[in-house]
Formats: C-alpha cells, structure tokens, sequence
C-alpha cells in the first residue's frame, strides 16, 4: 500500500516591520503608514504604533522570494498599488483588506509606482528599463513606453499638462506626452545616475537627485502652445510670437540650477510635502536634508536683498565689473524691481535629521500636524519605523515602530515544553512570541545570543551568547537576574539532558560543560531565584559546533570543526563511536525519539542518517544548494526537517531517505528550526528577520504526486525560455520613445486563450447538433433536442461570452493575441449577439479593436470576414452612441442637481464624501464630550460623598467633645 503523509501549509510569518527593498508611503488619511514586510504589506497606524492590517498575495505552489514588494504607492482614494520583483502590481484596497486586480507587464522587478493627482492613471517603472501606463478604473494596461537604456529609478506626473517625467540610472531624464505617447524632450547633463526626482504641488519646479554633490532644479513650462508672453520664475518676460519663435519653446524642463547638499553619499529620495513649503533629500546614508521653499514674493525679495548687497560691495570696491568663477558677466541681474530669482533664493536649508541607523526610505504625511511645519516617516534598514515632526527650528521623535522584530537577524528559535512560547535570539536582543498569534510579548536586552532553551515550567530561559556567557532570563517579569562566565569561546549549543534539570554547552574553547540549575531562597533575599551549577566538563580536541543529548540520556553526541561526531556515554564520557564522511564541518544535528537514528546536516550541503548502534551511514542525501544550518527530527517519528542557506525548508522521510516537501517563503539564508512537540506545527528563523511558522493540515499526499508537481512547476517555469523562443534573435535595443504593448505573455493569458478555444469549439459543435435538428424537425423527424451538458444550459454565443468574460481584463490583450486566425474569426461572428447587453458593450468594443488590430491584413483578404465586420460596423456605432448618450444624459442630470443643492444653500457644494467625514467627525466629537461629561459627575459625586462623610466625621467628632 502507498504511504500517504500530512502536508504542511505556510502559517503565521511575523518579525518583520519593514523590508530594505521598498519605500513607506502614507495611506490618503494620513493616519496609516504603509510598509512593506517581504510579500506582505503591513498598514500601520501611526498613532497606536501597531499594525492594524496586513495585505498579502495568496498563497501559492509558487509564493517564494520571487515576490518581495519593492515598491508601493497610495493612490488619493483608498486603493494602494503594490510592486513586487516579479513585475507584477497588485491593486489594494486598504479599507477592506482585499486585493482589486492584478496587473502583469514588467519582466523585472519594480522599481517605482506613481499615480495621477486623480488616482485613475499608475505609471510604473522597471528593472526591464520600461514605463507602463496603467487605466485604474478600467483594470488594464495603456501603453508602454521604452527609450531607457537602464532601470527607471523614478516618475512623476505634469498633471498641467498631461505629461509624464521619468528618470533612469542611464542618466537621462525623458518628458513623455501622454495624449501623443512619445518622448518629447530629454535632459542630459547628470554626470551619475539620477536616483530620484520629485515635483512641487504647483509644479513650479522639478527637482532631480543623484550621486553628484548638487541638487538639480529645473522650471516646469506651462504655456507650451500658447503665443502670448509667459512669465517664468525669475519674473521676466518670455516673448513667443510667430514670426520669431524662440529656441526653446518646445522645452517643458528649463534648466533652473543648482544647490550643494552637505553629505557626500548619493541621493536616495527627493520628495515636497504636500503643501510644498519643504523639500526633504534623503541621502544612501543616515541623514535626510530639510530645504524650506519660499514662495515667490519672498524669492524675489530675498533675490533683491542679495542685489542690493551685491551693488554696496561693488561701490565700496568701486569695481566697474563682477567676478564670478574666473569670469568677467557683463550681464545685468535684472533692475531693482525685477530682479532674477536663483535656486538659493528659493530654496533654503532649515534642518538636518540624523538617524541611528542607514535610512533606506522617506515619506511626508499628506496631513500637517498641529503646532509643526511637517510629520516626516523614515524607515532604517535595522527593521525600524521611525516618525520625526519637523518644526521651524528643530526636529523632535514622536513614534518609534520597534517591539514587533529583531534588529538583526533572527540566530535562534527554542519552543517551550506546552508549545506556548517561543524564544528567539537576535543580535542584542532576545524575544518571547506566542507562536500560534505571533505577537511579541516579552522583549529582553541581552548579549549576541546564538542559542537558548526555556526550562520546563516557562519560568526561567538560558541563553548561550557569543561572548561565552550564559544568560538566565526571568520570563515572567522580563528582565535578565544572572550572568555567567561559562565558556572563553562562542557557545554554540544548548542541549538540555532528558529527565533532569540540567543541560550541555558546547562551545569554540573545545569545552563541553554539563549544567544543573536549582530554585533555591538565597541568604538575605525573601524570594526564591534560580541557582545554575557547572557539574562536569569534557575537554575536546576541537571547537565544539553543535552538542545533542539521546532522549533516553544514555549517549551524548558532539560535533567537532574537524568534521567528525564524536559520540560519549553520558554517565562516564567514554567514547563510543566515531562518525566520520563529511567533507566540510557538521553545523547541525539530532537523534530521532526512539534513539536509533542519528541525522547529521553539514557546510558541504549533505544531510548524512546514521546509525546510532553502530555508527553505520544508512544514507548520504545532497539536501540543500547550500550550507545546512538546522536540522531536527518530529516527536516520536523518523520524519525530520531541514533548512539551510538556500532559504528553503524541506520535509524528510529518514526511513526511505525520500524528500518529502519543499517549503519556500523566507527570502534570506535560513538560520534555526523549531518543531512542536506533537509535530503539528515548525517555526524557523532566517536572515532575512523573519519568523514563519508552518502548519500540518488534514491533507494527506504521495511522494510520487509531488514528485510530478514539482517537474510541473519547473516545467511552467521555463515558459519564458520555451524551445520555440528561446532560439529567437534576441530583441533589439528599442527606438528613442517607441511604444510598445503594455501586458506581457504568461501562465493565466495561455490558460485563458485555451478555454476560449475550447468554448468555441463547444459552441460550434452545439450549433451543429441544432442545424441538424431543425433539418429533423423539417423532414417530420420528430426528435427531442438533448443540449450538451458542457453548455451549463447556456446558449452557444451566451456560452462564448462567459468565457471571454472571465478572462481578467489586464490580460485580455495578451490572451486575443494568442487567439489563431481562424478561432478569432468565429469569435467575431458573436460579437453581434454580444451587442444586445448594455453591460457588454465596452467589452465588444474592446474585442473587437483587439483582434482588428491583430488580424487586419489577413481580414481585409478574407471574403468571408467582410458580411461579419460590415454588420458589427453598423451595429456598434449606434450601440457606443447609445451609451455615451446614456453617460452623458447622466451627468448633466447629476450636475443639474448640484446646482439646485448649490442654490438651496448658501454653503459651496461639496461631495458627499467630505460632508459624510464631517458628520462622523462632529459626532465623534460629542461622544468624547458625552464621556468627559459622565467622568466628570461621577467624579464630583465622589468628591461630593467625600466630603459629606469628612462634614459627619468632623460633627461626630464635635459632638464627642461635647
């Protein structure tokens, strides 16, 4: 009979904060902080330091580190994008915590996301070198634009114009026209990659960072088209007229100037508030530079004085010409009225914020905070949120986001006997988790832990430090009450004794150390602490990698740096055997429960099962691509797990040495492994912070199935490199401001394509069998007609129709190319019957677009295509007609009906979503009044009862004196 085992499904994954590959960005409130922690993003309120949600993907076969979020933008409604390094963006809805649509285009990871001041466009940057333009409201992809000839670092909408900025590490930058999608300008002049670049709200200046010691600012030019004279920034007159155009007059970006920044690191982030007075420049560093922007009546005040003294220096010299930089301007400044305003004028340097740690990215909240300039966001690459109000002459901390993770990597994980408790090591700090919610419940300061147990009753834990100390820490009040010089060298390994209050060290001096801790009253204290006792030690010839006790306390088993495990009788540390085939150091190792098998895990990336009776090597597997870092069996079984370098976790059978699971997830070397007593769930810890807990469902599987799903994954996998593209001349270098299609072939556009042309054939084989029918009927055959049960009792074109319409809309395009000749002709002939739907007509339309796009020259030689487009010509301009008439009448009557509200009321008209904000407001505020007004008479009933009784004590005490 097949044996069949217990899957393990990804679980709870907790620790992270947020995650170095992305930026942090403020929900439209600004009441929430977006992060990203690995493929989830968490939303955190900032007030309350906790996170309230958390938006991932589902769960997949495939979910891996292929999905890490690297980039996030918040759109003015509640939606917010997501990018993820596989190309694809994800529409969130923050408020109900689902996910609106998927968008696939990019082939690289995604590198920025930025939405129009409406939120119906997203415009997306990639690794691939790309900008997609995306439709929100319509779910699909506009174009792409292609001209970059390295990653897009940043972009940024011209809502004046309807243009679109990006910048790229190829050191240009490229205005877009998005009406005309072509690459209508392109400024050069950047001597590095040009990192990040921002605009004001008034779009007055557009402001460029990069690896050059200077900022970058250009004019933004809003009368493009217009004849008339133009006024700039610095106040003087541009004249435009017929006969003599001026050179630049196509230019949008005018070159403005420059401003030296302090720190010598590369520009990381440039960003305006939103009311535009500040101008924050995040630096690859610790530090963020504050600019204040005057606005322009103050520019030009500041640009006079600066003339003024200017002209008193050139009298008092009595010079007739001005030196600047080596060479003799003859120019003139300007008059005194109309001076011309330079970058210093405008921008100036208010403040400098210094961080602990590496800052890798900034955000300003969209909502002033009151009695402070600005609230800005920063996130550390030491898994840290920090909050910074920004106030005219210094800058304060309001919100520290740091109890839910570790600093550093995650070394070790130690579950407690009852599974209630889990401890972690970290760096400098050690944590207490409930395993099952995944929330912290104790945080210890402590030394680099890289080891620990918790001791049977969950009082106490014991903690191996990379000093050589052991650290007893008190759970319960949290706080560390000893510490023990044990070792001269890392303790790598705690082991504790079966059926004693006792355990083992191993350590880097060679020492193997057996402990006993007692709980004992100590002289002159009241309460009873723990006492921890050095019993034996064992002397070794080499550093001591990883220490393991058998259940029934009768052998010990060290690993040694020289490759070997040496295994001792615990009663007389006697040797017993010598285990001996690794190529590299075992880091790992652990004796099943019935003390027959030992599994040794190594840096040569081999897992080895021996036996413990007489030290036979039953198997030697190649585990992992990597170092094996941990590796444990499950209680009373011969199935074990192990992790490694190569960030996975596998599930062993011992017994027939097959691989049973791979689970990925973690997105960083693997370093520990926990497993529940009863094996129903494992937690392991990684580099990457995180803490993942994986749970045994009901389930039941077979080898040999996921032997077969495994080949199919790496079969689906190799799509992209396909035998009949992967021999394709490679694409070339695109044309300066081409544009091309913006979605891109994958698993779901071929799935859909293949149920489309299976619907079709359905539906023409049901046509058949009616034609045949009604030919029966004719004859005098009577004959009941039996439909197919595949149609689901649909007709043969509503039958289509359901499967062109499950077909996500971002991938329709991709799914229609695909489509042959001949089945895109069937497809047009049902379009007709489509067009009776109201609610289908945009869908026809785009359908029909599509494929005439794709099949035109093949149609317009078709005799047979022409009485199909002739017909669906006729009909689906009467049928679009319709509806723009039906959208049109809509409209007029919803703003006839504003007027007559605005007419009602003296009050402007404003949406009903602000008035509905305003109304919740108001009664939040009466409820807190409602409160303060019951806290407050119960407060003086209190005082009033207090004091008649204090009246009645004082009578009673006249009336005894009496």
């Amino acid at each position: 009979m097949v044996k069949a085992y217990l899957r393990y499904e990804p679980g709870a994954a907790f620790g992270v904060i947020v995650s170095v590959d992305s930026n942090i960005t403020y929900d439209s409130s600004g009441k929430h902080l977006l992060a990203a922690a690995l493929e989830k993003l968490g939303v955190w309120h900032v007030r309350q330091g906790i996170c309230s949600k958390t938006l991932a993907p589902s769960t997949s076969s495939r979910a891996g580190p292929s999905l890490a979020v690297t980039s996030i933008a918040s759109s003015p409604s509640s939606l917010v994008a997501s990018g993820y390094a596989d190309g694809s963006i994800r529409i969130w809805d923050t408020e109900k915590g689902t996910c609106e649509t998927t968008l696939n285009g990019h082939k690289g990871a995604v590198t920025v996301l930025r939405y129009n001041k409406l939120g119906s466009l997203l415009a997306s940057g990639s690794k691939d070198n790309d900008v997609i333009l995306w439709d929100v409201i319509g779910e699909t992809g506009l174009f792409r634009l292609r001209g970059h000839r390295d990653q897009v670092t940043d972009l940024v909408f011209l809502e004046s114009g309807k243009k679109l900025v990006s910048s790229s590490k190829d050191k240009f930058l490229r205005v877009w026209d998005l009406e005309t999608q072509h690459c209508m300008q392109i400024v050069s002049g950047h001597h590095s990659e040009i990192w990040s670049i921002d605009v004001d709200p008034e779009e007055r200046f557009l402001v460029t960072g990069s690896a050059d010691v200077e900022l970058r600012f250009f004019t933004v030019n809003h009368e493009l088209n217009e004849d008339h004279s133009v006024s700039d920034v610095s106040g003087t007159e541009i004249v435009n007229n017929g006969d003599k155009p001026s050179p630049d007059k196509w230019q949008i970006l005018k070159q403005f100037g420059e401003i030296q920044r302090q720190s010598k690191d590369r520009v990381a982030t440039v960003r305006f508030n939103k009311s535009g007075n500040l101008l924050a420049c995040q630096v690859a560093g610790k530090m963020v530079e504050i600019f204040r922007v005057l606005d322009s009546a103050e520019a030009k005040r500041k640009a006079k004085h600066r003339l003024h003294r200017k002209k008193e220096k050139k009298s008092a010299k009595g010079a007739v010409e001005v030196i600047e930089n080596g060479d003799i301007i003859h120019r003139s400044e300007g008059d005194g009225n109309n001076p011309m305003v330079t970058v210093p004028d405008v921008f100036k340097l208010l403040q400098t914020i210094r961080a602990i740690k590496k800052i890798c990215s900034i955000c300003f909240c969209p909502i002033t905070p009151k009695g402070s300039m600005a609230a800005l966001a920063l996130s550390l690459n030491n898994n840290l949120l920090e909050c910074y109000s920004i106030e005219s002459r210094a800058n304060t901390k309001t919100v520290a986001i740091e109890l839910y993770g570790h600093r550093s990597d995650v070394r070790s994980l130690t579950l407690s006997s009852d599974n209630t408790l889990l401890m972690s090591t970290s760096h400098n700090a050690v944590k207490i988790w409930n395993p099952s919610t995944g929330s912290c419940l104790r945080t210890i300061d402590s030394g680099y832990g890289l080891c620990g147990l918790i001791v049977p009753n969950n009082k106490y834990a014991f903690v191996g430090t990379k000093s050589g100390r052991i650290e007893v820490f008190d759970i319960g009040s949290g706080t560390c009450i000893e510490v023990l010089e044990a070792h001269g060298g890392s303790i790598h390994w705690i082991a504790a004794i079966p059926n004693e209050d006792g355990f083992v060290t191993g350590s880097a001096d060679h020492d193997v150390k057996f402990w006993e801790y007692r709980v004992k009253q100590k002289s002159g204290q009241d309460s009873k602490s723990l006492m921890l006792s050095n019993v034996r030690t064992a002397k070794m010839n080499d550093d001591v990698l990883a220490v393991v006790v058998s259940p029934d306390a009768k052998y010990i088993a060290v690993a040694l740096l020289d490759c070997t495990v040496k295994v001792f009788f615990v009663n007389s540390l006697k040797f017993f055997l010598s285990l001996y085939g690794h190529k590299l150091p075992v880091l790992c190792m652990d004796i099943s429960s019935d003390g027959d098998l030992i599994v040794t895990g190594s840096a040569d990336k081999n897992l080895k099962i021996w036996g413990l009776d007489f030290g036979d090597c039953h198997k030697s597997i190649f585990a992992h691509s990597d170092s094996v870092m941990a590796v444990q069996f499950v209680r009373n079984t011969h199935y074990m797990f192990s992790v490694g370098k190569d960030r996975l976790v596998k599930y062993w059978d011992a017994d027939k040495f097959e691989l049973l699971l791979t689970l990925e997830g973690h997105h960083a070397d693997v370093w520990c492994l926990a497993i529940s007593n009863r094996g129903d769930f494992v937690v392991t810890g990684s580099h990457d912070r995180s803490i993942r807990r994986w749970d045994r469902t009901e389930e039941p599987f077979f080898i040999e199935e996921e032997k077969e799903k495994r080949l199919e994954e790496l079969f689906e996998s190799d799509l992209d490199n396909a035998l009949e593209s992967r021999y394709e001349p490679k694409e070339e270098l695109p044309e300066e401001g081409a544009v091309a299609v913006a979605g891109k072939k994958t698993q779901e556009t071929i799935t859909a394509t293949d149920s489309i042309i299976e619907a079709l054939d359905i539906a023409d084989e049901e046509l058949e069998h009616i034609t045949i029918n009604e030919e029966e009927k004719m004859r005098g055959k009577v004959a009941q007609f039996q439909p197919d049960m595949r149609m689901l009792g649909l007709s043969p074109s509503d039958y289509v129709l359901r499967a062109v319409s499950t077909v996500n809309t971002n991938d329709l395009e991709q799914t229609l190319l695909a489509l042959p000749f001949s089945d895109a002709l069937k497809l047009l002939s049902y379009l007709k019957d489509w067009t009776s739907n109201p609610d289908k007509v945009e869908l026809v339309c785009r359908v029909a677009t599509l494929l005439l796009q794709v099949h035109h020259h093949q149609l317009i030689t078709t005799p047979s295509a022409r009485p199909v487009l002739t017909v669906l010509k006729d009909i689906l301009y009467a049928r679009v007609k319709e509806c723009k008439d039906t959208l049109g009448f809509n409209l007029a009557a919803m703003d006839h009906l504003k007027q007559l509200m605005a007419l009602r009321s003296d009050a402007l008209f404003r949406d009903a979503k602000a008035k509905l904000q305003e109304i919740r407001s108001r009664q939040s505020k009466r409820l807190e009044a409602m409160t303060e007004t019951k806290a407050e008479r119960r407060k003086r009933k209190k005082q009033k009862k207090s004091s008649d009784i204090h009246a009645w004590t004082q009578c009673r005490a006249a009336t005894s004196d009496k």
